[in-house]
């Protein structure tokens, strides 16, 4: 099942049980993959929105709802940041189990290997080929540094 069935499906079931928490961040993302789709089409492209594509847009939302929930706690808004953290949960539902540092580590090594980087001109394609394998799997703003650390 591709990840808008997957979404849609569990949409509907929020709505069955009458979780409206649950209902209210799956909604969110609906919004959010229609809100791509529109741009896409924009650009003059017809086919929907890839997997892949559905994964970069809840690793963002997730990252989103991470930097607000610290924000929150830091302005004392505590109920706030539970609830961003409440939507993290039901987005990380929907996304592939987090690579490990030891994975992440290999992932970058094999990568490297792979597109036979050995510069630091080479990044960008060491991170094209992770962002292709890797999409909602690795924070690539943690994993950048680490490939610049290998490369240089």
């Amino acid at each position: 099942m591709d990840m808008r069935n997957r979404i849609n499906a569990a949409l509907k079931e929020a709505m069955r049980e009458k979780d409206s928490e649950r209902l209210a961040t799956l909604r969110l993302i609906n919004a959010a993959i229609k809100d791509r789709e529109i741009a896409a089409r924009g650009e003059g492209k017809e086919e929907s929105v890839s997997d892949s594509e559905v994964l970069g847009i809840l690793g963002k939302m997730v990252k989103q709802r991470q930097e607000s929930a610290k924000a929150f706690e830091e302005g004392g808004r505590l109920e706030l940041a539970e609830k961003e953290r409440a939507e993290i949960t039901v987005i990380e539902g929907f996304l592939p189990r987090q690579l490990t540092p030891a994975e992440t580590e290999k992932a970058v090594s094999d990568a490297i290997a792979e597109t036979r980087a050995d510069s630091i001109r080479d990044m960008g394609k060491v991170m094209g080929v992770l962002k292709s394998k890797y999409t909602g799997q690795m924070d690539f703003g943690a994993v950048g540094p680490l490939v610049k650390a290998k490369l240089g």
